[in-house]
């Protein structure tokens, strides 16, 4: 075994793909990622497995699509028996650091034994804590109206700067400047860009107005119920092109607030002087709505490429320079890649594939997957499953259409090839979306004779991918029957 690199692993949430400089947005401005992708490999088509946090990231951390055990939910987090790739790494000999706190990934107990340290050695500071807590259920806001249901609240005050991440990333600062032990895994979980929409200066003024693309208008014709639902519940036609402006201005500054905390980490590591043997991995969760379809924020149905498609960069010692991956790739990759590079063979049954090859390669296809598949989603008698009633916060009409009708938030898959997208719901008509002509996915083409037979072999390819995909089987073998009585039984043959 080689020197083994460390791992930088750098997670915002909520970030959609096309709000990054380097993944083609003219306006964000994004310099320390657009570096990283400089240095390493983008993922152009690379997708996540589901829309919603826990979901996601469990599935990340273990390799397994959410419908393999049960992660269908925000709140079936990981157990102490499952696979995850922090305690592996561990396991094998890494120091595994988790900067801050994050609450929606690991059951009670699982964290202490998958990582070395964990929390801050920098305390967010009150005011932050209160502003997070009250902007994030709107506590204090005016419930009903159109800032309100669109979550967006502005320019916030410099004294809440020292909030969640603000002190995560100074702890990670804190941790590379004291030196972590050699090799060492370094996970740095932030909550920007999710909302609510808000930044202080000179991040909420940095992107003029007049510049950021403003969502198109248009019917939801095709499309899943629970569109309509959520602009109808929020009264969502209320915002004009300058609301719009704001919101997506406004979260473009909080992304670039997210880039400068990566440009600092960065450099901590080099002030470290570990950058020639440190890989960076810089990734998301899922997306973002940010006024596609008329809609903010996400939902546990919603496969849209804007929730799914994840900015993906890696960069790696020896690995190609300015890189560009144009295959499909999903998130469930993350898990092989980076044990690949760690030189650690994955001690459980998974379903990623190791990008390790494509860091090195030229740009191309080669090797990657022809099919990218994501899903979510309820079924009748899951009630106990979704998210809780959260009345009187800027989630109540999220949470209530679900609690109301759970077949709104019915369960559903998709398959993405090169140039189609089909998806599936238990409860509601399918979608077909050619990609190339339609990259948003706006025009539902499903029923459409000329169509059909592309449908059809797409449906094909999900239930082949739901049958192979539907459990895994542990590495371990247990024995049928007590080895004493086994041995009594040979002995008397």
């Amino acid at each position: 075994m080689g020197e083994r690199p460390n791992l930088l692993l750098f997670m915002p949430d909520q970030l959609r793909a096309d709000a990054i400089g380097v993944f083609g947005n003219q306006v964000v401005q994004t310099p320390n990622i657009d570096a990283l992708a400089s240095r390493g490999t983008r993922f152009s088509n690379a997708f996540s497995q589901h829309s919603v946090c826990s979901q996601s990231r469990i599935s990340i951390f273990t390799g397994w699509y959410p419908h393999v055990a049960g992660h269908r939910t925000l709140t079936n987090l990981l157990k102490p028996w499952e696979p995850n790739l922090l305690r592996i790494l561990r396991d094998t000999g890494y120091h595994v650091a988790w900067a801050g706190h994050r609450g929606d990934t690991f059951s009670p107990g699982v964290l202490e034994d998958s990582v070395d340290r964990h929390g801050f050695a920098i305390t967010p500071s009150a005011p932050a804590m209160q502003d997070f807590v009250g902007h994030a259920l709107g506590v204090g806001s005016d419930a009903g109206s159109k800032h309100f249901d669109s979550f967006y609240v502005g320019l916030r005050a410099p004294d809440v700067s020292l909030d969640l991440d603000e002190a995560t990333v100074q702890t990670a600062e804190s941790w590379l400047a004291e030196g972590l032990p050699e090799p060492w895994v370094l996970f740095v979980a932030l909550m920007f860009p999710h909302p609510p929409f808000t930044v202080e200066e000179p991040w909420f003024s940095l992107h003029d107005r007049a510049d950021v693309p403003i969502p198109e208008s248009h019917d939801l014709a095709g499309k899943p119920r629970f569109m309509r639902a959520l602009r109808d519940a929020g009264r969502l036609e209320r915002l004009d092109e300058r609301d719009w402006a704001e919101i997506v201005a406004t979260y473009y500054g909080m992304i670039s607030r997210v880039d400068d905390q990566l440009g600092r980490l960065v450099r901590a590591v080099d002030r470290a002087g570990a950058t020639d043997r440190t890989a960076t991995a810089f990734f998301t969760d899922h997306g973002e709505y940010l006024g596609d379809f008329g809609l903010v924020e996400k939902w546990p149905s919603g496969l849209d490429d804007c929730l799914l498609r994840n900015p993906l960069v890696i960069g790696a010692p020896g690995g190609r320079e300015g890189n560009v991956c144009d295959g499909l790739v999903e998130l469930v990759d993350l898990l092989p890649t980076l044990l690949d590079l760690a030189e650690v063979e994955a001690p459980h049954a998974h379903f990623g594939r190791s990008l390790e090859p494509a860091l090195r390669a030229q740009r191309g296809e080669s090797g990657l997957r022809d099919a990218a598949f994501s899903e979510g989603g309820f079924v009748r008698g899951e009630e106990y499953a979704i998210e809780p009633l959260l009345a009187g916060t800027v989630y109540e009409n999220k949470t209530r259409l679900q609690h109301d009708d759970i077949t709104m938030a019915g369960r559903a898959a998709v398959i993405r090839t090169k140039d189609w997208t089909y998806v599936s719901r238990v409860y509601e008509g399918d979608e077909l979306y050619e990609r190339h002509a339609d990259p948003r996915e706006r025009t539902n083409l499903h029923g459409r004779p000329e169509h059909a037979a592309i449908a059809d072999a797409l449906r094909s390819r999900l239930l082949e991918w739901m049958l192979a995909t539907s459990d895994v089987v542990p590495h371990e073998r247990d024995p049928r029957m007590d080895p004493e009585i086994m041995k009594m039984l040979y002995s008397q043959a």
